[in-house]
């Protein structure tokens, strides 16, 4: 089957608490934007995405313990995971509504964008790729972990048998590490700089530490030297994706010197390697906090879609 990329989004990802959202350096508005871009360049009709449903309790207890979706129902731990400590002010039923409500969207999208990717051979979510979240605690702006958990329910669905994780956030995916250390039927691969959060590191399968100032030769090249060895030695049923995009030079939370073209560049060594070897792909979006890195990744789905076309969504009778 040739593979086509289906786009999953929902206007229910947007965190909105009236602007207190800005006190994190995190873009909660960069999915919209990505979305309305899409749209505006004639890439991308309503009728063309996948809108997902909300995550359930059960799909978050495939990876989180009781007691941190408890936690969750307390507004000052909510700050202190997405680091806005003013969030303990508010009603927690406002933080429920406001805030956890479109990460369990976005988490849901993850999980549909992996039934997608078996289907079609590719789907991007439109957000999503919350890799630092651990069953008992979420911190780096994370709460819940969206691949770890969807990569739980397709295999609990019988779906998959394996999986492998391929990290190029520039923080090191240390919740899907702990999440999986002991699972030899996932493999985690982070390639990230070493000596910025999280510290201490988590142990994925395979880490890859970048320098400071390492720029599109160093990261393409390293990459290139360890992905068809990855997914050798993975043999995964399906690649869930995190393509963070703050490895791009001058972003405010790192070091790295990645230009624009080598971050689509690099998104493209890993999606079409994975189209190459016929296996599925699932891409999320994860970190970025330069101001325009949105348009990074604006860039790297532009160039998927015009690549391998649209896997639509098919008409519902009625």
């Amino acid at each position: 089957m040739d593979a086509h990329v289906a786009v999953v989004y929902s206007p229910e990802y947007l965190v909105d608490l009236w602007g207190l959202q800005r006190l994190h350096s995190f873009d909660v508005n960069k999915y919209r934007r990505i979305r309305l871009r899409l749209e505006q360049d004639g890439l991308l009709g309503e009728t063309d995405i996948h809108r997902p449903a909300e995550a359930t309790r059960d799909d978050l207890l495939l990876v989180h313990t009781p007691g941190h979706l408890e936690r969750l129902k307390e507004s000052h731990n909510v700050g202190q995971y997405l680091e806005v400590p003013l969030m303990a002010a508010l009603p927690a039923r406002v933080v429920d509504a406001r805030v956890l409500k479109p990460f369990r969207f976005a988490t849901g999208g993850t999980i549909l964008a992996g039934r997608l990717a078996l289907r079609h051979g590719l789907a991007v979510n439109i957000g999503g790729g919350f890799h630092h979240a651990k069953p008992d605690l979420g911190e780096g702006f994370n709460v819940y972990a969206d691949i770890s958990i969807a990569v739980r329910r397709l295999r609990s669905e019988r779906l998959i048998g394996r999986a492998a994780v391929v990290d190029l956030d520039v923080h090191q995916g240390n919740g899907t590490a702990t999440v999986f250390a002991a699972d030899p039927a996932v493999f985690t691969f982070s390639m990230h700089e070493g000596d910025i959060f999280p510290i201490p590191k988590a142990r994925s399968s395979l880490d890859v530490e970048l320098p400071p100032g390492a720029d599109d030769a160093t990261c393409l090249g390293l990459l290139r030297r360890h992905l068809p060895a990855v997914l050798d030695a993975s043999r995964p049923d399906i690649v869930f994706f995190q393509a963070g995009c703050d490895t791009l030079a001058g972003d405010p939370l790192a070091n790295l010197a990645m230009s624009r073209e080598g971050i689509v560049e690099r998104d493209a060594t890993v999606i079409d390697e994975c189209v190459r070897r016929r296996i599925p792909l699932a891409m999320t979006l994860g970190g970025g906090y330069a101001r325009d890195s949105w348009l990074v990744q604006f860039a790297s789905i532009r160039r998927t879609i015009q690549t391998y076309g649209l896997a639509r969504p098919t008409p519902q009778p009625g």
